[in-house]
């Protein structure tokens, strides 16, 4: 497990686009934080890091956004909505299975879907009134280890 403290939105992205560099096809992130702690700042500085010129808006109401025009293809979900189920019907396993990097917003609402490895990343705010975060990276299989590893060295 590692831990490092943003301060800011520019600095969440900093970090997204640190991993960005790291990620390969087929890696898949977990995000988990309350609403408004950064998941989509987060994902935005990955994005960038990917080469991906378009706008990236959180997928709220559509479940999954799909940006396919960098050096690897994002799939940006947040299933949210799926608080009561139905996980397995959106084939989730195809995405985290698949030649993009798959980043999930709230992740614990699929967990029986979760694969074998992935990086889960906890955002807690630290102070309400500013953007003081400390992410929690907690990374499953040996990838995402040695990607924790590199980004501790590259923050």
């Amino acid at each position: 497990m590692f831990q490092y403290t943003v301060t800011s939105d520019a600095a969440m992205q900093n970090v997204g686009a640190k991993i960005g560099q790291l990620v390969e096809p087929g890696s898949v992130i977990f995000l988990k934080g309350d609403l408004g702690a950064g998941k989509t700042t987060f994902t935005k500085g990955l994005a960038t890091a990917l080469g991906i010129q378009q706008y990236v808006k959180s997928p709220t109401f559509t479940l999954i956004r799909e940006y396919t025009s960098g050096r690897i293809p994002l799939y940006h979900m947040d299933v949210y909505r799926l608080e009561n189920g139905g996980g397995d019907e959106l084939g989730l396993e195809e995405y985290f299975n698949g030649t993009g990097v798959s980043v999930v917003e709230w992740p614990q609402f699929i967990e029986s879907e979760w694969p074998a490895d992935y990086l889960q990343i906890t955002i807690n705010k630290i102070a309400v009134d500013d953007n003081q975060r400390q992410l929690v990276f907690k990374p499953q299989g040996q990838q995402y280890e040695n990607l924790v590893a590199q980004l501790a060295v590259a923050l």
